[in-house]
């Protein structure tokens, strides 16, 4: 390929990118309005964003209902208890990370594309006052809806800031944990997005990330049958793709766990993976 091949190639991967970044903020723009419009009440499991077509979730031209396979009915009552109904309603996972990632008192998270703030405050719990959560969103209207959220819940140890999951605005080595809900499957560069994960992280720090994740078999024409992009479902990764880029990006003890399905042949899942400390051998 000559220059101008490259560049035009260039040029089109990054046109790409960019409009499916656009998809995703303007559809999560609209999921934290319909909270906000709606007085921040858990919304129903029909007409709503946590229906079909939802923001993540299969599009409604697959034939396919959400049920229970994303947001808030994922995590277990005792969770969410106290949580504010904003965060709630905002909630548009596939799983709880912040199960998942297993936190300790006085950890540092960070919780990539935060959304309205459910699984950085259900950290904030889990770490304690001397214990830090971070959340980045590219979303505006995410993001107001989350330092309310915050407000409410009177939650003084996290902090929400503008970024996208691609370029994430702290230093390197400065948190012990990243969680995500669903979000990695949105990114047009996943590889960058796991190269920032491991540049957040401490040595020895680790991730716990509940994705949507495709099974080996399933092509990537035939996972964007199944689902549109911003459903989470056309961008997803394959377990092996998954465990491949972890290791590629410098992780060790990688692991891949199905936990239910959300369209033949995709699945809710358990990622997990650590950085490794200086010297240790993989």
């Amino acid at each position: 390929m000559n220059p101008i091949d490259d560049h035009l190639c260039e040029e089109g991967v990054v046109h790409e990118t960019e409009l499916i970044r656009t998809q995703v903020r303007d559809r999560y723009a609209q999921a934290a309005l319909a909270v906000e419009a709606s007085g921040r009440e858990l919304p129903s499991r029909t007409g709503s964003c946590c229906a079909g077509g939802s923001c993540c979730a299969p599009t409604a031209d697959v034939g396919t209902d959400v049920d229970e396979r994303f947001g808030v009915s994922l995590y277990a009552s005792g969770d969410v208890a106290g949580v504010p109904a904003g965060a709630l309603a905002a909630s548009l996972g596939c799983g709880n990370p912040t199960a998942v990632a297993d936190l300790h008192p006085e950890e540092r998270v960070l919780d990539l594309g935060s959304g309205g703030g459910i699984d950085v405050l259900l950290s904030a719990r889990r770490v304690g006052a001397r214990g830090f959560a971070y959340g980045v969103d590219m979303t505006d209207e995410m993001l107001t809806l989350a330092r309310d959220n915050a407000a409410k819940a009177g939650a003084d140890n996290v902090e929400f800031l503008k970024g996208t999951i691609e370029d994430v605005p702290l230093p390197d080595a400065s948190v012990d944990v990243v969680i995500s809900n669903c979000v990695i499957d949105l990114s047009a560069d996943k590889p960058k997005v796991l190269s920032e994960m491991f540049r957040v992280l401490t040595p020895g720090g680790r991730i716990g990330i509940s994705d949507v994740v495709a099974e080996d078999g399933v092509t990537p024409a035939e996972r964007a049958e199944r689902g549109s992009y911003v459903g989470c479902i056309a961008g997803a990764l394959s377990r092996r793709e998954y465990l491949d880029g972890l290791a590629q990006a410098g992780f060790v003890g990688t692991s891949v766990e199905f936990t239910h399905e959300v369209t033949p042949g995709m699945h809710g899942a358990i990622v997990k993976a650590v950085k490794p400390v200086a010297g240790a051998t993989r």
